[in-house]
């Protein structure tokens, strides 16, 4: 008799009663879904295959991105980002060479692992003040999900940019 324990009887919920639901908390730089931390001189998060594709475009990054944006760039280079960009060889040794440019900032990473994508869109949750640089739409998926986070992508040979203000200059096509 001990083994046996009565199941609890569930109760039907009344429909009536208020329900509760969490709803995610947005900063307060978001003032009418602009992001106001967001100014000259843009930090660019940079993923491994903007990269490749601005070298099939024969894009010279830092240049393109001032021109897409009309004011200074700072490219900036997480440390997963770095190490996707080491394992892909021989082969991809330009891309390397390019991320190893001075003029890119390093972001150093405090977490496990080396998914670079998962990073990217830890780092952009936390911190507002980035614009993300991909080509690869699965990233942009998850990143338009996140309110106020502009993204950079490439298109007809040029750099073009989704979800940015107007009131800070982006060019409107």
């Amino acid at each position: 008799e001990k083994d046996r324990v009565k199941v609890p009887v569930k109760k039907k919920e009344d429909s009536s009663a208020i329900k509760e639901r969490e709803v995610p908390q947005h900063p307060s730089c978001l003032f009418f879904q602009y992001n106001t931390q967001l100014g000259p001189p843009y930090h660019i998060l940079v993923d491994t295959n903007f990269i490749n594709f601005s070298i099939k475009a024969k894009l010279d990054l830092v240049q393109s991105m001032m021109d897409c944006l009309y004011a200074k760039c700072i490219p900036c280079i997480t440390d997963c980002v770095m190490g996707e960009i080491e394992k892909l060889g021989q082969k991809y040794r330009v891309a390397l060479r390019i991320a190893k440019d001075p003029r890119f900032e390093r972001l150093p990473c405090m977490h496990k692992g080396t998914y670079a994508d998962d990073c990217l869109v830890q780092r952009v949750t936390q911190h507002k003040c980035y614009i993300v640089a991909t080509v690869d739409k699965e990233l942009k998926r998850r990143i338009r999900k996140i309110p106020g986070v502009p993204i950079m992508y490439i298109s007809r040979h040029r750099y073009n940019i989704e979800r940015m203000p107007d009131d800070y200059g982006a060019p409107r096509f």
